[in-house]
C-alpha cells in the first residue's frame, strides 16, 4: 500500500463513518425507535446513541482534515493547485463540523438537562431540533460524498 493510498483510505473511512452513522441513525434507528419505545424512553436512548456515536465523529473531524491536507500536497502539491470540487469539499466539511459542534456543545447538553428533570415535552423539542439539524448535515454529507464520486470539473 503507498502512503497515498494509506491516507486515502483512512479518509474514506472517517467520511463513511460520519455520513453513514447519520444515515442510519436518520433511516434506521429513529423509526425503529419511534415504533418501540414511549417518549422519556427514547429520549434516554438518543442521549446514550449520541454519546457513543459523538465520539467517533470526533475521530472523523479530526481525522478529515489532516488525511486532506495531506492528500492535497501528495496529489496536488498544495492547496492553490487544488481542483474546485475539493475547494468546495473543504467548504462542506467546515459546515458539517460547525452544525455537529452546534449539536454536540449547545444542543445536547439542553437535551440532558431536560431529560434529568423529566421535562419530557422539552426534551421532545430539543430533540426535534437536533434531527433537523443531524438531517441538514446528512444532506450536507450525503453532497460531500457525491462530489467525491464524481469529481466534477468547474
Amino acid at each position: 500500500m503507498t502512503p497515498f493510498s494509506l491516507i486515502y483510505s483512512l479518509h474514506v473511512l472517517a467520511a463513511l463513518v460520519w455520513v453513514g452513522g447519520m444515515f442510519f441513525a436518520w433511516m434506521v434507528l429513529r423509526p425503529a425507535a419511534i415504533k418501540a419505545l414511549e417518549g422519556p424512553a427514547r429520549l434516554k436512548l438518543w442521549i446514550e446513541v449520541f454519546q457513543g456515536f459523538f465520539r467517533w465523529v470526533w475521530v472523523a473531524v479530526v481525522l478529515l482534515p489532516v488525511s486532506g491536507v495531506g492528500m492535497l500536497h501528495m496529489h496536488f502539491n498544495g492547496f492553490e493547485a487544488a481542483p474546485r470540487y475539493v475547494q468546495v469539499m473543504m467548504g462542506l466539511y467546515v459546515v458539517m463540523t460547525a452544525l455537529f459542534i452546534r449539536i454536540q456543545a449547545l444542543m445536547l447538553p439542553e437535551l440532558r438537562t431536560a431529560v434529568a428533570e423529566q421535562d419530557w415535552p422539552a426534551g421532545a423539542a430539543i430533540l426535534g431540533r437536533i434531527r433537523r439539524l443531524v438531517g441538514i448535515n446528512l444532506l450536507v454529507g450525503l453532497a460531500v460524498v457525491a462530489i467525491a464520486a464524481a469529481r466534477p470539473m468547474f
